[in-house]
C-alpha cells in the first residue's frame, strides 16, 4: 500500500517506513530476524523500530512461544492501521495490476477478472505455518482492506470477510466495474494459492467511500474459523 508520511508520523522515519512497506509486500506475518536480514540491518535496531510501529497502532505483534529460549515476535500490519493518519490507499498496487491487465490485452470485465486471477496466484507465497484463514486475513490486511471476519452460526461452513476500507476508492469512482472485476479475480487467485478447495461464493461491491465490500467463501478455509 502507499504510505503518506506527514512530519511527526511514525512512518516519517525511513527505516520504519521501509519495514512497514516490506510487511505490506510480504502479505504475511514475519519475524524480527527475517525483516532485519531483508533490510541488511541488525535485529536489535530493527526490533526497536518495530516496537515503535506497534506502539503507534500500525503493527500487530504475535508472541510465538518456543520450548527453549525467549518467545519469538512475529509482526504483521494491523487491520486498523492508519498510515499517515488516513485509511490506506493502494495507488501503486492498482497501477501495477492494471498495467498487467493492459499488457494481457484484457478489455472486457471477464478478461480483467481472468488477468486478476493470474495476479492473485503470483502474489508472495503465504506463511506455511499458518492456517488458510490466517493467510487470507493477513493478505487482505496487508493490501489495506482492513478485513473483519463475519460468521453465521446457522451456516458454519460459510465465512464472510467484510472489507472496512477500499484502498482503490478514487479509481473505483471512475472505473468501478473494471477495478472491482480485477479485485474479484485477484481474490480468486489468492484462494487458488492459499486453499484451492475453498470456493468464492460471493463478491459484493459497496460504495468505496463507505466501504464494507463482502468476500464470501465456503470450504475448508471457512471451517477453520468455525472450528
Amino acid at each position: 500500500m502507499d504510505i503518506r508520511t506527514p512530519p511527526g508520523d511514525a512512518l516519517s522515519q525511513p527505516t520504519r517506513a521501509r519495514l512497514f512497506a516490506l510487511l505490506g509486500e510480504l502479505r504475511r506475518p514475519a519475524g524480527t530476524d527475517e525483516l532485519a536480514r531483508a533490510l541488511g540491518l541488525h535485529p536489535n535496531g530493527v526490533r526497536l523500530h518495530l516496537e515503535a510501529l506497534h506502539a503507534a497502532g500500525l503493527l500487530d505483534r504475535e508472541r510465538e512461544r518456543r520450548p527453549r529460549g525467549r518467545p519469538r515476535d512475529r509482526w504483521a500490519i494491523s487491520p486498523d492501521a492508519l498510515p499517515g493518519g488516513d485509511p490506506p490507499t493502494g495507488y501503486a498496487d492498482i497501477g501495477r495490476f492494471l498495467l498487467h491487465v493492459i499488457a494481457a490485452g484484457g478489455l472486457k470485465v471477464r478478461d480483467v477478472e481472468a488477468a486478476g486471477r493470474t495476479i492473485g496466484r503470483s502474489l508472495p507465497p503465504p506463511d506455511p505455518g499458518s492456517t488458510p484463514d490466517q493467510r487470507m486475513y493477513a493478505a487482505l490486511t496487508a493490501m489495506g482492506f482492513a478485513p473483519q471476519r463475519e460468521t453465521d452460526p446457522d451456516h458454519p461452513a460459510e465465512l464472510t470477510y467484510c472489507l472496512r476500507n477500499c484502498p482503490y476508492r478514487d479509481l473505483v469512482h471512475e472505473r468501478q466495474p473494471v477495478v472491482c472485476g480485477l479485485h474479484r479475480g485477484i481474490t480468486r487467485g489468492m484462494l487458488d494459492t492459499i486453499d484451492p478447495k475453498t470456493r468464492l461464493t460471493g463478491f459484493v461491491p459497496k460504495d468505496p467511500d463507505e466501504a464494507g465490500c463482502l468476500i464470501e467463501v465456503r470450504g475448508p478455509l471457512a471451517d477453520d474459523v468455525a472450528a
